[in-house]
């Protein structure tokens, strides 16, 4: 909304730097940064009395540490959530298309998290779940596809290609209107793979759009396994927010673009600017997330950064990187998969305890080493999904 400030830069010329990405992606990172160390505490405070009222400790937590842990409010998605809109709100473009789809998607999906929740505090002894899983994942799907499919009707985005890390051109279905026919093209070969009559451009769509609305329904769910340490998912999604920050601005800026070989998405820098938020709010959380925990993220909070996170990879055709940048969420979600699959075909477990993080836990890590060599291992892989960018 502040951008629109540039237009009096006639005026009073230093207005011309909210024209700039760069500059308005930091301020939005400071205004969500600010906004959740400001009102942290009053929030916390607000939380813990319904700790207090309804006898509710967080599920999830260790047995070691319990009695320092059991009065520690969830659902702290109430304190950042907003943050970031706020200062998306503030900072970005809110005439654009894509940024609007962002938003829309943040806030379902937290609506989602927080009744998920409030089921799980305010009726623990009936409901003890919350929102029955098939449920959850039902009304996630149908929001991610339909997010996928409003971001493939926005102009420019690629949300119909996948980019293979280390390559430079992406797996596509590229019509030949001169032969009537759609090529199935893999980065690493000459020739396409195969060709199909055009009139298979539908179900080519059809298939992305299923295959893009389950990047986003399984990145939310892997940010929602991560949270289950004193600051670890806050801290992984610092560095997976800002990797993604930078993927959005470069593939949003011409001469970038250019540069690298990566396709041009008109104003996804705007989606930069969103991305930072996140950064911000995450950074500002993790003040009162650290070990001891004040609060946790819950599913208010876990489940819609993760969506959006996955639904920046679609924008910009980077869903594998995903899987190099969020290692740490892949590994905990793949960990608790092959746990609960190995359980149910064999009756035995793979891992001592899943997601691998309570694995750990297990073979006598302490909470602090787990989650700071988790960061490291976040941080390096933000790194090296950045430098494949030029490593092509």
């Amino acid at each position: 909304m502040l951008y629109f400030l540039e237009s009096f830069r006639s005026s009073f010329g230093p207005l011309r730097l909210f024209e700039y990405v760069t500059f308005r992606s930091g301020c939005a990172l400071l205004t969500s940064l600010l906004l959740v160390l400001i009102f942290g505490p009053l929030v916390i405070r607000k939380l813990s009395k319904c700790v207090a009222h309804w006898r509710y400790g967080d599920m999830a937590i260790s047995q070691e540490g319990a009695d320092l842990k059991k009065k520690t409010p969830t659902m702290g998605g109430l304190l950042v959530i907003p943050a970031v809109f706020i200062s998306t709100i503030l900072w970005s473009r809110i005439d654009q298309r894509m940024v609007m789809i962002f938003l829309v998607v943040l806030v379902t999906l937290f609506l989602l998290g927080f009744a998920d929740d409030f089921l799980k505090i305010k009726y623990s002894a009936s409901v003890r779940d919350g929102v029955p899983g098939r449920v959850k994942m039902f009304v996630q799907f149908g929001i991610s596809l339909l997010a996928a499919y409003f971001l493939y009707k926005t102009p420019n985005a690629v949300t119909m290609q996948i980019f293979v890390p280390l390559f430079k051109e992406p797996i596509m279905a590229q019509p030949d209107l001169d032969t009537e026919t759609v090529n199935l093209v893999v980065p690493f070969l000459a020739k396409p793979v195969l060709s199909l009559p055009l009139c298979f451009t539908s179900l080519f769509v059809g298939i992305m759009l299923l295959f893009n609305g389950l990047v986003v329904t399984g990145t939310s769910n892997a940010v929602n396994l991560t949270d289950g340490k004193d600051g670890l998912v806050s801290g992984c999604l610092i560095f997976c927010a800002l990797a993604y920050a930078a993927f959005a601005y470069m593939s949003g800026h011409s001469l970038f673009a250019r540069y690298l070989n990566i396709p041009y998405i008109a104003n996804a820098g705007e989606v930069a600017v969103f991305a930072c938020s996140i950064a911000g709010a995450c950074i500002g959380f993790l003040w009162y997330n650290c070990n001891p925990a004040s609060v946790f993220l819950g599913d208010t909070g876990s489940l819609p950064l993760g969506g959006v996170i996955g639904l920046i990879a679609v924008l910009i055709g980077q869903q594998l990187m995903l899987l190099i940048v969020g290692f740490v969420f892949v590994m905990e979600a793949v960990s608790d998969i092959i746990q609960v699959g190995s359980y149910k075909m064999t009756g035995k477990r793979v891992f001592l305890c899943a997601p691998i993080h309570h694995h750990f836990e297990k073979k006598g890590w302490t909470e602090n080493q787990i989650v700071v060599r988790f960061w490291i291992i976040a941080g390096i892989c933000a790194l090296i999904g950045l430098a494949t960018l030029k490593l092509r």
